[in-house]
């Protein structure tokens, strides 16, 4: 069976092809296929890179004038170009698709149709920059593979679960009747840690208490139990919750009505400011990557130093908030750019929860492995580093509607 994935962004386009046989594999197989489109790199243009499994790396750079055409132009390298892997489209067995926002309607992967279509547009005004991506990826799926089945894979789907102790802010009913609740992202990925923490520790997902970090240029936390996400950081936007790369996290929202009373304020800039110019980025004034961050506090900068305070001060505030969720912890999982690659992150994190009886075996922090459990041998809670997979776990949800 092979199922293609597509994973739209507002200035990049991923794609993969899976070939997968009768049995669903428990762990991640190479794609036979990948490829990317960057918007951003040179202004005007496209740069698409292919890599087939074997043969040949692809890359070109075109003038962006329709992204759609692009993406199909990109797709049709599956059969075409020097190193083909399909002899046509029809080969593709089924298409997934992230979409980014699924709403309080969609709370599981559902086969594309006019109806569903129709409803991630609608829902671009709760994701303006993302919906209206992963609608113009269908689209050129469309143009090129047919009547071909499309899964879109909602990110907001995994915690589609909350309470409404849990999803419901503290405002007038009448604005949570328009929508305005706590939705919850990065959905995928928490998904593919639970599993494969699971499958790590030989544990049921049914009797496990997880709080998995997703910890990249955005940053989010779920409180898993009975497999299920009972609560999480990100809220209405993907703006709540934690430090992050370049985005504030919670902050009073008040700030917000102080500023707006600027005269020289807006809400375009304060989006701005809010957005692309705090977090990490914004109290360092160095970078939103942790990496120049922590380069700058070996040499002595204090505000890195702070940047990296108010990230782990926040990261571990919010991970207590999600253990009183659960009412305990079996493990603590790390993964995404910053989880997967930042030892300092993840002890300075657990060193706020010695008294859960968690304990890191430091040599393992250290080595930067990846799918494997760090804790020490005597630690009462298990600690993970797991790399994310998104297009994978897209890829199984395909498999599962088939």
């Amino acid at each position: 069976m092979k199922i293609l994935v597509l994973n739209a962004g507002s200035s990049s386009q991923k794609s993969c092809l899976y070939d997968l046989e009768k049995v669903l594999l428990d762990t991640p197989p190479e794609p036979i296929w990948e490829a990317s489109i960057d918007w951003t790199h040179h202004d005007g243009f496209a740069e698409i890179k292919v890599k087939p499994l074997h043969g040949k790396v692809l890359e070109e750079e075109i003038s962006a004038t329709s992204r759609p055409e692009i993406i199909a132009h990109m797709l049709e390298t599956l059969w075409s170009g020097e190193t083909p892997v399909l002899k046509s489209p029809s080969e593709v067995d089924i298409i997934g698709h992230r979409v980014v926002h699924g709403g309080a309607e969609y709370r599981q992967s559902t086969i594309i149709n006019a109806e569903v279509k129709e409803a991630i547009a609608k829902l671009s005004i709760f994701a303006p920059v993302h919906n209206p991506a992963n609608l113009e990826g269908i689209e050129a799926a469309e143009k090129v593979f047919g009547k071909i089945p499309q899964v879109a894979v909602f990110d907001t789907a995994f915690h589609a679960h909350l309470s409404p102790a849990a999803y419901t802010y503290a405002i007038p009913t009448k604005y949570t009747n328009q929508g305005i609740r706590r939705y919850g992202f990065h959905g995928i990925s928490h998904q593919y840690c639970r599993d494969r923490a699971a499958n790590i520790l030989n544990r049921n997902i049914e009797d496990f208490r997880l709080i998995t970090c997703h910890l990249g240029n955005g940053c989010s936390l779920a409180a898993i139990r009975n497999g299920q996400s009972i609560d999480t950081t990100m809220g209405f936007t993907p703006l709540e919750g934690l430090v992050m790369g370049s985005r504030s996290g919670s902050i009073d929202a008040g700030i917000l009505i102080h500023l707006l009373r600027q005269p020289d304020m807006d809400v375009e800039k304060l989006d701005r400011i809010l957005n692309r110019e705090s977090g990490l980025l914004g109290v360092s004034g160095i970078s939103g990557d942790l990496r120049p961050v922590l380069k700058a506090i070996d040499e002595g900068n204090p505000q890195a130093q702070l940047a990296f305070d108010v990230y782990v001060h926040s990261l571990r505030s919010h991970i207590g908030a999600m253990l009183a969720s659960l009412g305990g912890l079996d493990a603590l999982i790390f993964t995404a750019g910053v989880g997967e690659n930042a030892p300092a992150v993840r002890a300075a994190a657990c060193s706020g929860f010695e008294f859960l009886g968690l304990k890191l075996d430091l040599d393992k922090n250290n080595q930067r492995l990846l799918d494997v459990d760090i804790a020490a041998p005597d630690s009462a809670v298990r600690v993970l580093v797991i790399h994310t997979q998104e297009d994978w776990e897209i890829a199984r949800e395909c498999w599962n509607l088939k």
